[in-house]
């Protein structure tokens, strides 16, 4: 039987990879469309399609890939370098920026334009070392020393009465919060426990005795009390504030060493030794906290904590890293990560068809081994970049600069000397 004449109605296929791209029809073809309006991008995507065409073959055998595919294989790479660097640089500056500004983002991740940090490609800046997260501890260390911490303090007092030795603080405190809407913690004690920071009274001031007769200087010197003094006496002139530090000495001698009052405090219930008299004090102060005042995340009604600001990596307000920040360096890891999705793409299309049927026999289609090759390459590409991007964390580059500094003093006890020759 003689073989049939074919008469195909073409000897190319349909789709196949051209030798070039064209600029002018990059932005029709891509998912996304973040860098369309970046001539720099268009040509890169562009000059993709020649190097993809060579790389697989194209001037061999016929490749099945339409430009398109080609150009949003190269934004994808692109996209996948900005994420892998945005969060290599998230490692790097986490702990700074904890509670500063975050962002607003569109559908592609780019920060909106109507957002206050739009245009100031915060992913591609250096930041300040601000240490906001050891600064927030520290805060919290401060509030429980009630030293300048980040809590409401708050101060109220009650009447001593003759007799009365134990106060329920408690009651007393959660009545006035109740009842007194002039107060700071008005309605907000309830029946929260709330935290004594401090107990204290006051006495009469008796600052005035310091430099009274009988009872303070009649002479100011160094720390010395002068009754009488001959016309040839000699008199030492000190600074005010050396004054007004012996006052608060004097004054403070006063409030602890004269006073005769103590007190212990048992689950929010204050007892005064020895008991209270007409002659003790009339009035105690408090100053206390309410742990449960607000929740962790609340902002108070007088100040800002910046608890709605970056908490964690998923709202720093890094977009998409700009196509013309990213140098030589990863634009060769983008070409080559586009590369292997194309050739990804094109294992996809001939695994539809395993075999073709000729004349007489069939051809096998490698789209399996395609397929393989590209998650392989993709990987270890992917696995490249972690591994030299975690190589530079501001961390690693603090040890580089340790170690050349120490092996540079190491060089130098070697070399001798200079003897200086006048």
């Amino acid at each position: 039987m003689a073989s049939p004449t074919l008469t195909p109605a073409s000897t190319t296929s349909v789709s196949r990879l051209p030798a070039t791209g064209t600029v002018s029809s990059v932005s029709a073809e891509l998912a996304f469309g973040i860098y369309a309006s970046n001539a720099n991008f268009l040509s890169g995507a562009s000059d993709q399609v020649a190097y993809t065409y060579k790389k697989l073959g194209g001037d061999v055998l016929d490749i099945e890939l339409k430009e398109g595919n080609v150009y949003a294989a190269y934004e994808e790479a692109v996209l996948e370098y900005s994420y892998l660097v945005n969060i290599h640089q998230s490692k790097n500056v986490l702990s700074d920026l904890l509670g500063s500004t975050t962002g607003s983002f569109d559908q592609d991740g780019q920060i909106q334009s109507s957002d206050p940090l739009s245009g100031k490609a915060v992913e591609s800046s250096y930041p300040q070392f601000q240490f906001s997260y050891a600064r927030k501890v520290g805060h919290a260390i401060s509030n429980e020393v009630n030293l300048n911490g980040f809590q409401n303090v708050y101060s109220a007092s009650f009447n001593t009465s003759a007799s009365v030795q134990d106060y329920d603080l408690q009651s007393i405190i959660s009545s006035q919060a109740g009842s007194d809407s002039t107060l700071e913690f008005y309605n907000k004690v309830g029946n929260n426990r709330i935290l004594i920071r401090k107990v204290y009274y006051k006495t009469p001031a008796a600052m005035w005795r310091f430099y009274g007769y009988y009872g303070g200087l009649n002479t100011v010197g160094n720390m010395q009390n002068y009754g009488q003094w001959a016309d040839d006496s000699q008199f030492q002139i000190v600074p005010v504030w050396q004054n007004k530090q012996q006052a608060l000495m004097f004054e403070d001698a006063i409030y602890t060493r004269n006073s005769h009052y103590s007190y212990e405090i048992k689950n929010n219930k204050l007892r005064i030794f020895p008991v209270a008299n007409s002659a003790g004090p009339k009035k105690m102060w408090i100053e206390f906290i309410i742990p449960n005042e607000k929740e962790p995340w609340e902002e108070d009604s007088n100040r800002t904590h910046n608890v709605g600001g970056v908490n964690n990596m998923n709202n720093i307000p890094f977009a998409n890293i700009g196509y013309d920040t990213i140098n030589s360096i990863g634009k060769q890891w983008i070409r080559r990560f586009a590369l292997s999705i194309a050739k990804e793409m094109l294992g996809q299309i001939r695994s539809k068809f395993a075999t073709v049927p000729i004349p007489g026999d069939a051809v096998t289609l490698n789209g399996s081994a395609l397929i393989s090759e590209s998650k392989e390459e993709q990987d270890k590409l992917r696995e490249e970049l972690k591994t030299v991007l975690d190589e530079m964390t501001y961390n690693k580059l603090v040890e580089t600069d340790s170690n050349t500094i120490d092996n540079v003093l190491k060089m130098q006890e070697k070399l001798p000397l200079p003897i200086f020759q006048g």
